[in-house]
């Protein structure tokens, strides 16, 4: 049996509730996987898939599951409960520091991982997922790092921006873009 080594490494991120209700999931599918069986391809699959981890977490002992071909790693807090997914022949590890990352930015956002804390901030929480795993790959597992991309303010304020719409202006937008294009086609795109 050969594995096989890829960058997209989550198919989803989920957030229950103490009673299993869904406050937060996002699933990932990689473009070169067919989605036959897939989480991805249907909403009722996912809340079937939800259900069946909430039965099998909830007030367990353990980090890491093994169920439905799929590697599973949790962290239970007071009112919810993170899972992050991986395929079946996922590194347990990386997934773990995913898992790790978020939880400790969520910790840095929200000072308290409650379900009331995670509702009433539902944009910093979905921005922190969105910062450690874009498409299914991991970007970032540092919680302070995390916690820092989702709080900083935006590099450039867009009032300061200056628009050269003279004839010389427009030279050198034209002469920026045509070098720019020259070196995509050299590089093949």
């Amino acid at each position: 049996m050969g594995f096989e080594t890829s960058l997209y490494t989550v198919e989803a991120v989920i957030l229950l509730d103490n009673t299993g209700k869904r406050l937060f999931a996002k699933y990932y599918k990689a473009p070169h996987e067919n989605a036959v069986e897939e989480l991805i391809v249907s909403k009722s699959r996912q809340l079937q898939f939800e259900k069946m981890l909430f039965s099998k977490t909830y007030k367990q002992n353990s980090d890491v599951l093994l169920a439905d071909n799929h590697t599973i790693v949790y962290k239970e807090f007071t009112e919810s409960i993170l899972y992050v997914v991986g395929s079946l022949s996922e590194n347990e590890v990386l997934l773990y520091n995913v898992l790790q990352g978020l939880t400790g930015a969520f910790e840095i956002l929200l000072n308290e991982v409650d379900k009331r804390a995670i509702l009433e901030n539902y944009d910093l929480v979905a921005l922190a997922i969105d910062e450690t795993i874009d498409d299914g790959v991991v970007l970032e597992t540092d919680p302070s790092a995390i916690a820092a991309r989702v709080t900083s303010a935006p590099s450039e304020d867009a009032t300061d921006i200056k628009i050269d719409l003279s004839e010389r202006g427009l030279m050198n937008v034209f002469n920026f873009a045509k070098k720019n294009i020259t070196e995509r086609l050299q590089q093949g795109f």
